[in-house]
C-alpha cells in the first residue's frame, strides 16, 4: 500500500512537471499515517486549510517578514550594545523585547515555510511539543514587556524627576527576570497536561505550526481541564497586563493635555497611537483565536480562525522594530553612526591594504636594480 502510494507520488510529481500542492499534501498525509503506529511520534501540519492554493504567496510574503523580523530586530539590539548614550531603561526594555521578537518568530516560520512552499508538513512529538512551548511562553514574556515600556514611559513622562530613582539597573533586571519566570511557571503545566494526553486519533493538526487547542482536539481523551487552563490563564494574563498599560497610557495621555506645546502633544499623540495600535494587533487576534477555539469553533472559518494564529505570531515582531524602534531619534541616530563608523572602518581597512600593495609593487623593481 505504502509502496504504491509512493508510486502515484512519484509519477504525478514527474508526469506534469510540477507539484499539484493540495493533492501532494494530501498524499503525504495519508503515507504519513499509514506508516505511523500508536503512540504517534510525529504529526502533520496542514497549513492554511481551505486556502492550499495560497500557499505560495503565504511563503513569499512569510519570507519577506521574517528577513524584516531578523534585519530590523538584530539591528536595534547591535545598536544599543554598542552605543553607550542608549544605555538606559527605555531601551533595555526594547532590547529584550527585540530578542524575544527574533526567538518567536524564529520558532515558527522554518517550519511554516517549509509547509507552505513544499506541502512537508511532518514535524515530531518532541520538536512539536517544544515549539508550542517556546510559542506561547515568548508571547506571554512579549505581553509582560509591553506593560513593562508601558510603565516605563509613564515614569519618564509623568516622574521625570524621579526616574532614575525608580528605575534603577536592579530593578529593570528584576522585571525582566520576574517577565520570563511568569511565563515559563505559567506554561510548564500547560505543556506537561497536553504532552501526557494519549493522541490515539487523528495526527493532522488543522494549523500551519503546533497552536494548543488545533493539537489537544486530537486527543482520545478529555481535556477539558488544558483547555479550561489555557483559557483562564489567557484572560487573567492579558487582562491584568491590557488593565495596567491602559491605566498607564491613560495618566501619560493626562499628562500630555496639560502640556503648552501643540507640537509637543501632536508627537505624543502620534507615539501613543502607534503603540496602542502594535499592540492591539498583538492581543486582539490572539484572544479572538483563543476564545473561537474554546466557546465558538462555528463562528469562523477554519482558515480564518488559522490566520488569526498566524497573524499574531508574525506581524507584530515585524512592527515593533518599526514603532518602538526606528521611530525613536536616539535609535535613528545610533543606527546611522553605526552604519557609518562600518563603512569608514570598513573604507579604512581597504585603503590601507591597497597603500601597503602599492609599496609592495614600487619597492619591488628599486630592489631589483
Amino acid at each position: 500500500m505504502c509502496a504504491s502510494m509512493e508510486s502515484t507520488l512519484l509519477s504525478t510529481i514527474d508526469f506534469y512537471g510540477f507539484i499539484n500542492r493540495k493533492e501532494i499534501s494530501s498524499m503525504m498525509l495519508r503515507l504519513h499515517f499509514n506508516q505511523t503506529s500508536l503512540p504517534p511520534a510525529t504529526f502533520f501540519l496542514m497549513g492554511i486549510p481551505g486556502l492550499e492554493e495560497t500557499h505560495l504567496w503565504l511563503a513569499a510574503l512569510l519570507s519577506t517578514m521574517c528577513t524584516m523580523v531578523l534585519v530590523g530586530n538584530s539591528l536595534i539590539m547591535t545598536v544599543i550594545w554598542v552605543d553607550p548614550a542608549l544605555h538606559e531603561p527605555m531601551y533595555y526594555f526594547l532590547c529584550v523585547l527585540a530578542c524575544v521578537d527574533i526567538i518567536m518568530a524564529t520558532s515558527v516560520t522554518p517550519k511554516m515555510l517549509s509547509v507552505f512552499w513544499s506541502g512537508n508538513g511532518i514535524i515530531g512529538f518532541t520538536a512539536c511539543f517544544t515549539q508550542m512551548y517556546i510559542v506561547h511562553t515568548a508571547t506571554v514574556v512579549e505581553s509582560g514587556l509591553l506593560l513593562a515600556m508601558a510603565f516605563d514611559r509613564y515614569v519618564a513622562i509623568c516622574k521625570p524627576l524621579h526616574y532614575n530613582v525608580i528605575l534603577t539597573p536592579w530593578k529593570i533586571l528584576g522585571i525582566n527576570v520576574a517577565t520570563v519566570a511568569r511565563a515559563t511557571i505559567g506554561l510548564t503545566p500547560l505543556s506537561w497536561m497536553v504532552s501526557h494526553l494519549p493522541y490515539c486519533s487523528s495526527h493532522a493538526v488543522p494549523h500551519s505550526y503546533c497552536e494548543h487547542m488545533a493539537v489537544a482536539n486530537l486527543v482520545c481523551a478529555d481535556h477539558t481541564l488544558s483547555n479550561l487552563y489555557t483559557l483562564l490563564g489567557s484572560s487573567a494574563v492579558v487582562g491584568m497586563d491590557v488593565t495596567f498599560i491602559s491605566a498607564s497610557y491613560s495618566l501619560i495621555l493626562q499628562a500630555v493635555f496639560n502640556l503648552s506645546s501643540k507640537n509637543a502633544r501632536h508627537k505624543a499623540l502620534s507615539t501613543c497611537g502607534s503603540h496602542v495600535g502594535v499592540m492591539t494587533l498583538f492581543y486582539l487576534p490572539g484572544l479572538i483565536s483563543v476564545y473561537v477555539d474554546s466557546w465558538g469553533e462555528d463562528m469562523l472559518p477554519v482558515h480564518t480562525q488559522v490566520l488569526l494564529a498566524d497573524l499574531y505570531l508574525v506581524i507584530p515582531p515585524t512592527l515593533n522594530p518599526l514603532i518602538y524602534g526606528l521611530r525613536p531619534k536616539k535609535i535613528c541616530q545610533g543606527v546611522w553612526n553605526t552604519m557609518a563608523t562600518s563603512l569608514l572602518c570598513h573604507h579604512c581597512v581597504n585603503s590601507k591594504k591597497e597603500r601597503r600593495e602599492f609599496v609592495t609593487v614600487d619597492i619591488r623593481p628599486t630592489r631589483e636594480i
